[in-house]
């Protein structure tokens, strides 16, 4: 599997030591995890630090992404409300996302965001390792969404906040579609698009939810190497049978794929500036 440099876990993480469902994270075991926070708003969303200034999250985090003074990124940290002696917080200089993105609904939810600043690498503050484009996920493939969003539909995360994981298998496309379609009337019909990826439990019960938006959906591929799949796009409810998480495929956007080899973020025919969109189904 080609990969962009990123460093391995060692002890760190070891697959099948992993908690199942709905877990309190040991601190420092998911060191790419960012806290995005917007002002007053607190925590908004997620997102995974793929160099030493730059953050992958979801377009949607961003809606006004030519404005960013308010916004503050948070690495290392563990608990959303308590202290956390090993967390960094950096400014942003510029947001960009995919060209062509309007709403997560309709794909290209990806949004790269340069810090003011680089951050420096420890135990606890790591970049998570890029799938080169066209990198497969089979249906079936344990991987891990992380967060601090909401532990069910409309409640918030209790206490000091402590940083959530669960294991959620990839759903192959077809599959995803066949789901959505269950008890599908007009206002709950969702298109799986080719540059989205699913995936939880047909039975529900284990998901994403409001607040892990863009946050990294990552899988272990050997030598203790976890490559990050997706990004906390959108879904219907939360944790709902038929209704797994929907993320952004990050492998099948050429946005990251001209990060990964270029290393370079100036080209406009791959970026814009997008437009302040009213999302109603986001995370």
């Amino acid at each position: 599997v080609g990969v962009v440099a990123c460093f391995k876990l060692g002890s760190i993480l070891v697959f099948p030591n992993r908690i199942v469902g709905g877990s309190d994270a040991e601190e420092g075991a998911w060191p790419w995890q960012v806290d995005i926070q917007q002002g007053a708003n607190g925590h908004v969303c997620g997102g995974s630090l793929i160099a030493a200034d730059w953050v992958l999250s979801a377009a949607h985090c961003f809606p006004t992404p030519s404005d960013v003074s308010e916004y503050r990124l948070y690495v290392g940290r563990y608990q959303l409300n308590g202290f956390n002696q090993f967390e960094t917080v950096r400014r942003v200089s510029r947001v960009l996302v995919a060209s062509g993105y309007e709403s997560p609904e309709r794909g290209s939810d990806l949004a790269l965001v340069q810090l003011d600043g680089p951050v420096e690498w420890s135990e606890y503050v790591r970049p998570v390792c890029l799938p080169d484009t066209g990198v497969r996920f089979p249906g079936g493939r344990p991987c891990y969404v992380t967060g601090w969003g909401h532990i069910r539909q409309g409640v918030s995360l209790p206490g000091v906040g402590t940083l959530q994981e669960v294991m959620v298998p990839i759903i192959d496309q077809t599959s995803c579609r066949t789901m959505f379609s269950v008890d599908a009337d007009g206002t709950d019909v969702v298109d799986i698009l080719s540059d989205m990826i699913c995936a939880g439990y047909q039975e529900g019960g284990k998901d994403s939810c409001q607040g892990d938006s863009g946050g990294p959906l990552v899988c272990p591929m050997g030598n203790d190497t976890w490559i990050q799949a997706g990004v906390v796009s959108f879904g219907l409810g939360c944790a709902e049978p038929n209704r797994p998480g929907v993320y952004a495929k990050v492998s099948a956007m050429f946005f990251m794929s001209f990060f990964i080899k270029r290393k370079s973020l100036t080209s406009n025919h791959v970026l814009k500036e997008s437009r302040n969109v009213n999302v109603v189904k986001a995370r």
